[in-house]
């Protein structure tokens, strides 16, 4: 499984400095996040870094308002529910959009999609009407990346998840773009919610089709289980999980209040710095340094004597640990037999649960951002997954990788 790089807010040079870092990986771009200049010259910069890019269309709500959404020329200057997807439209939205992954040097071309509120009879015309008028317009399905953007009430239906599967066998289409609305939280406790993405992402697979998770954080590790090719993540909240409010003019941007949060890979969850402090007067610092095979030494002026709220530890190392950190998770995530691979991400929830025991009992905590009312709801899609699904993942991981 892959990182891929989710483009969101102040993210420029994070892309450009960790793809040359990488030497590689792919950016998953963002017209909300990006005027019209800026989507210009970026795909090219990163690419000469050694990256590739796909260009998100963020046509989740049609008649979204962001001022620099809409600016792009692709967007269409009106719409209209009905008429939009019998008249011409259609193919005018899907020429401009092909025009601009061509500009953009995309090797693929994800194919915009509406967010449903529902799966029903008329989100899966309109999935058709695209897949379909992509295929007339001569795109080769190799690369067409359909987007899948799910409720969090669709995704915690389990009838609406059958209903999509089903619908999506006759797809002319190689990938799916699974973009996932959490129910509330940044961390997600449900656990059907959780089952139902591995699910989705597990049934997709199956099916033939590559899986690109999208708006994803380290929560996600889990989709390994379902043999998902990628996950995609970012720096702010908002790339991290998928609001769709976001692309609305009124909405309000977490990053009005900065807090610099500590990702702890092995306790799969984020602390403040004065917490840090705690841990260090507690004796359990040493606890939360990170393995160094995770490559990352973005924060290790943490963990190198003085009390760390005291230390310069930056909003850009943070964000960088964490991407660093989860890159080599992810990559370490899928393993060669489908049984191997949900007994690590087992481990992985085990090691952490031991850990946050400690730490809280210590008084060490990562608020709403910390994992261990998480562990729960990843331990039962594991369950579920393996009840509905390991008799032909495991038949099939091979072909799946």
């Amino acid at each position: 499984m892959e990182l891929y790089l989710q483009f969101g807010y102040g993210m420029m040079e994070h892309c450009r400095s960790l793809i040359r870092d990488w030497e590689g990986g792919s950016v998953i771009l963002s017209p909300r996040d990006l005027n019209s200049k800026q989507l210009q010259s970026l795909p090219s910069e990163i690419c000469d870094a050694g990256g590739s890019v796909l260009l998100d269309p963020q046509f989740y709500l049609p008649y979204a308002d962001h001022e620099r959404l809409v600016s792009h020329d692709y967007w269409p200057n009106e719409y209209e529910s009905g008429g939009f997807w019998t008249g011409h439209e259609v193919g005018s939205l899907l020429k401009k959009l092909q025009k601009l992954n061509g500009e953009l040097g995309c090797s693929h071309l994800i194919l915009p999609g509406v967010h449903a509120a529902a799966v029903d009879d008329d989100w899966l015309m309109r999935q058709q009407t695209i897949i379909d008028e992509a295929v007339r317009l001569g795109i080769e399905e190799p690369t067409m990346i359909v987007t899948v953007a799910l409720s969090a009430d669709a995704v915690k239906n389990i009838q609406q998840i059958h209903t999509l599967l089903e619908a999506a066998r006759t797809w002319s289409v190689g990938s799916v773009y699974l973009v996932c609305e959490h129910p509330k939280d940044y961390l997600v406790d449900d656990p059907i919610w959780v089952s139902n993405t591995i699910e989705v992402c597990a049934g997709f697979r199956l099916q033939g089709k590559r899986v690109i998770l999208g708006y994803c954080n380290h929560q996600m590790l889990i989709a390994a289980s379902a043999s998902a090719n990628a996950i995609a993540s970012g720096t702010w909240m908002n790339v991290r999980s998928f609001p769709p409010a976001k692309f609305r003019t009124q909405y309000e941007e977490d990053i009005k209040k900065r807090t610099t949060w500590y990702y702890c890979p092995q306790a799969l969850s984020e602390f403040k710095i004065p917490f840090l402090d705690v841990a260090l007067q507690q004796g359990v610092l040493n606890r939360m340094v990170p393995d160094p095979s995770l490559g990352s030494s973005h924060a290790d002026i943490l963990f190198q004597g003085p009390q760390p709220s005291t230390v310069d530890f930056t909003e850009k190392a943070a964000f960088r640990h964490y991407l660093q950190c989860l890159r080599i998770q992810v990559s370490r995530a899928r393993h060669s037999t489908f049984d191997d691979t949900v007994a690590e991400h087992e481990r992985q929830l085990a090691v952490a649960n031991d850990l946050l025991t400690d730490l809280h009992s210590r008084g060490v905590s990562g608020g709403n951002r910390d994992f261990k009312e998480c562990i729960e709801a990843n331990t039962a899609a594991i369950r579920v997954l393996q009840t509905n699904r390991s008799p032909m993942l495991r038949r099939k991981w091979a072909e799946l990788a």
